[in-house]
């Protein structure tokens, strides 16, 4: 059975940065590809970075140039380095693997102006 959990999040200014852990628990992590996910207080959950299994990195247009995911495959974890935060970044933010439908608890970003 998949487990995640997320760490790393906070409360940061304006500019701000942090760097979010997914560690992955039950499966190989690298056998698909992993998501990042975040979801905005009221609204739905979004994809918004993709690792596949080669390592190649993908992005949604709104953290395009600002985010970036890599891995520790001995660690079986999965980062999301996040830049130049706005209050737009404000989510939770979760990780998971293609195919999976378990949730881990997610990670709170909170950015103030």
């Amino acid at each position: 059975q998949v487990r995640l959990v997320e760490s790393g999040g906070g409360s940061v200014p304006l500019g701000g940065s942090l760097t979010l852990s997914c560690v992955v628990y039950g499966v190989d992590p690298w056998s698909k590809t992993m998501h990042w996910f975040r979801q905005p207080p009221g609204k739905a959950r979004t994809v918004i970075a993709n690792m596949d299994r080669w390592g190649s990195a993908s992005y949604a247009e709104s953290v395009q140039g600002r985010f970036t995911v890599f891995r520790d495959s001995d660690k079986n974890t999965i980062y999301l380095q996040i830049n130049s935060l706005s209050p737009e970044d404000t989510a939770v933010y979760y990780c998971n693997q293609d195919g999976n439908n378990q949730w881990g608890p997610g990670t709170q970003v909170t950015v103030s102006a």
